[in-house]
């Protein structure tokens, strides 16, 4: 089977990300989402992150031009059904993925590989609410997909082999690597990375240090390009804490428990440069630490 149509489920920043990549790799992508606004920004944003790879010499304007040209969209789920491959890249709630498949699955054609772009929930589970559970996988981009090489390829229980090795395949031509992970909470790069941030929110909620001290501290003290708090800033508090869920649930490991200043900020609706404001208030132009 030759991958090339793509459905792209969620226009937002890993969904316009991952249309980026595909359709600049000569895939034809189908943009979903259930909102017009989100589809016109997305476009917007893909273009001119084209236009920065342009400027940088990465690509032609010509490639440039010929890889908008590939990208369409929709908001009807059920035209993604005659594409080749889906790729799932909604919110992380479990629920909000089931229901896509859900809505998804009279639609597809018999052959068409469902993939979710999770960064923490069990694929075994979301596949087995499918007609497919064979032709399903993990497929998880980092942030920002255009710019981070590595994607994540993690097989449910059901997972054949073909599956796979498609996968892998697509990945290479996207000319990116793939990282195989075992179908466990939060996979490789998640079960590592956010237990670091959640200590260091934990570090902040306990007087340690400052926000600046700690994200400093960091860069300066074990050369990461990102302190802790701003890297979680980046990527949305939301899903920090949606994925510090998942792993305190699935491991029932207490060290998973996630800060209580995490929920706090949550609840507050202070979810980081998305909202403007998290543990940087970024409304002014110049990020200020809200602690």
């Amino acid at each position: 089977m030759a991958i090339e149509t793509v459905g792209v489920v969620g226009a937002g920043q890993m969904g316009n990300g991952i249309a980026h990549v595909f359709a600049l790799a000569g895939y034809n992508v189908l943009l979903n989402d259930v909102s017009e606004a989100s589809l016109s920004k997305a476009l917007d944003t893909i273009g001119k992150n084209l236009d920065r790879q342009v400027s940088r010499g990465k690509i032609t304007a010509e490639e440039k031009q010929a890889a908008m040209g590939r990208i369409n969209t929709t908001m009807t789920l059920a035209d993604l059904g005659q594409t080749d491959l889906v790729i799932e890249a909604a919110t992380e709630k479990e629920v909000v993925k089931q229901q896509i498949f859900d809505a998804l699955l009279p639609h597809l054609k018999p052959t068409t590989i469902l993939t979710s772009n999770t960064s923490s929930i069990s694929i075994t589970r979301l596949a087995s609410r499918t007609d497919r559970p064979e032709k399903f996988m993990g497929f998880h981009f980092m942030n920002p997909v255009p710019v981070m090489q590595l994607v994540e390829l993690i097989r449910g229980i059901a997972t054949d082999q073909e599956t796979y090795e498609l996968l892998h395949e697509v990945v290479r031509k996207l000319g990116k690597t793939a990282a195989s992970a075992e179908d466990f909470p939060a996979f490789i790069v998640n079960r590592i990375l956010m237990p670091m941030i959640n200590e260091a929110v934990y570090t902040l909620y306990e007087g340690v240090g400052s926000v600046k001290s700690i994200d400093e501290s960091m860069k300066l003290g074990a050369n990461h390009p990102m302190g802790p708090l701003e890297l979680a800033d980046f990527i949305g508090l939301d899903t920090c804490l949606a994925i510090m869920n998942v792993l305190h649930e699935g491991l029932a490991d207490t060290k998973y428990r996630p800060c209580p200043l995490m929920t706090k900020y949550v609840e507050a609706g202070w979810l980081g440069r998305k909202t403007g404001r998290g543990f940087y208030d970024y409304r002014s132009g110049t990020p200020v630490p809200t602690r």
